[in-house]
């Protein structure tokens, strides 16, 4: 009952899975039809309430900017539009539906002074877009500076702010915000000064709010009331400077694990306490007005999700739409045709021919092609090989048995065999002899040496 007087939707939970790191940015359209999640994991995952089943799996994932860590998320005041600022020094824009519409140009890092670089030079930490107007946006970076910028030009920016510091040097800006009328905006320094700009004719850096020493760590958060009289701050020193919702983190030697916090206002007294998870810290969180159901997000280096409280008597739309709407079953009639790929590189007229080295390495796979060699047959034969000392086809081993074939040229004399053929050369002469029958002289042979000697 005492919960129900501060209308706190605490009876239902659903979780929207999905990345793989803790989840560091949340963002809720005004309608509360759509919810971005940024994470660790270098994605940011879209979800609508109205497509959603039971499931609640993601319509679209992104990846902003590859390998730098999404930090924060912001929409538009028409909710066409979305801010992402990751841990680049240059934040993006997108349509509602995910698609690119432009990136903010990056400035120069060997310019001392930041008033006189185009852009952000160091990581961002935090961006919002104006609440009233669509076309400005706020950015805070870790080279000291928040800067204001029209998107309508991507390639300029409107509002260089270098935050009043007690030394010189470069502190960076932790966090920043707009009041919910745009007129002001606020930025938490890493000194841990709280300083606040009006936005006026002719104003400049110089703040016209700083409180030296609202926090003795970084601060995390900062948000102004809807009524634009109080801001309300968060920071690591584990202090609540008039907040009355937050999450808190994992201690390392604690027993409890990432609590939702809700205090009162006026009395600043502890109104209840939930339980999100027993090991992983509360990083973002929010409550929707028009909704009435409370966002968290939650995670570790394995996994990270966002946790949606809501109650069906107090809550409206958001997540009652897509809980009631249950997967449909498959029935015995369905049928998927699977479609046919026709890929013409794998046919054989248009494969590229293997390599030397591959074939070579595929030949000795080959139980045929890598198989020993045969040894030579000496015997009478064996597996169909014939063997012989004179011959290996078997119709030669045939006719040699059979005496077919005689062989005596190797027990004849050479040069009686060449002299058989004499007198048939004399008698007969073919080819050149009878061309020079007519004209060649009778041969006059030398008498021999050895009759002299007789």
């Amino acid at each position: 009952d005492d919960k129900n007087l501060y209308r706190i939707p605490l009876s239902n939970e659903i979780v929207l899975k999905g990345h793989l790191k803790v989840v560091s940015a949340l963002a809720v359209d005004h309608t509360g039809s759509r919810v971005l999640s940024g994470s660790y994991d270098y994605t940011v995952r879209m979800y609508d309430f109205q497509g959603m089943n039971s499931r609640l799996a993601s319509f679209r994932q992104l990846e902003p900017s590859e390998g730098h860590q999404v930090r924060s998320l912001s929409w538009s005041p028409t909710a066409d539009r979305f801010l992402c600022v990751t841990g680049s020094a240059q934040a993006k824009i997108y349509d509602r539906d995910g698609l690119t519409l432009g990136e903010f140009i990056k400035g120069d890092m060997y310019i001392r002074d930041l008033k006189n670089t185009k852009g952000h030079i160091s990581g961002l930490t935090c961006g919002e877009w104006n609440p009233r107007a669509k076309e400005t946006i706020l950015t805070s970076s870790e080279d000291g500076s928040l800067r204001i910028w029209d998107v309508s030009d991507f390639k300029s920016q409107k509002q260089v702010i270098k935050p009043k510091l007690a030394r010189p040097g470069r502190v960076p800006v932790t966090t920043c915000a707009w009041d919910y009328e745009g007129k002001c905006i606020a930025g938490g320094i890493g000194d841990g000064s709280i300083q606040i700009w009006n936005l006026k004719p002719g104003w400049g850096s110089r703040p016209d709010i700083h409180v030296e020493k609202g926090h003795t760590e970084d601060i995390t958060g900062l948000k102004f009331s809807s009524d634009g009289q109080n801001l309300l701050s968060r920071s690591c020193d584990g202090t609540l400077k008039q907040l009355f919702f937050t999450g808190t983190s994992v201690e390392r030697d604690g027993t409890s694990g990432g609590l939702l916090c809700f205090y009162d206002r006026k009395k600043l007294e502890l109104v209840s306490r939930v339980g999100i998870s027993p090991t992983c810290s509360v990083v973002h969180c929010a409550w929707h007005p028009k909704l009435n159901q409370v966002f968290a997000t939650v995670g570790d280096k394995k996994q990270g999700g966002t946790h949606i409280l809501y109650d069906p008597s107090l809550s409206e739309r958001g997540a009652l739409v897509c809980v009631a709407r249950a997967p449909r079953k498959k029935s015995m009639d369905d049928f998927e045709a699977k479609p046919v790929i026709h890929n013409p590189h794998a046919l054989p007229l248009f494969r590229d021919q293997p390599s030397r080295k591959r074939q070579r390495e595929k030949a000795l796979k080959d139980p045929f092609k890598s198989h020993k060699p045969e040894l030579p047959v000496t015997g009478p034969g064996f597996g169909g090989r014939v063997g012989s000392t004179k011959g290996s086809l078997l119709t030669q081993y045939l006719l040699k048995q059979g005496g077919m074939i005689k062989e005596t040229w190797m027990e004849e004399d050479p040069r009686e065999a060449i002299l058989k053929y004499a007198d048939v050369a004399a008698n007969e002469p073919k080819y050149i002899a009878p061309a020079y029958a007519d004209t060649q002289p009778e041969p006059v042979f030398a008498k021999s040496d050895s009759e002299e000697e007789d």
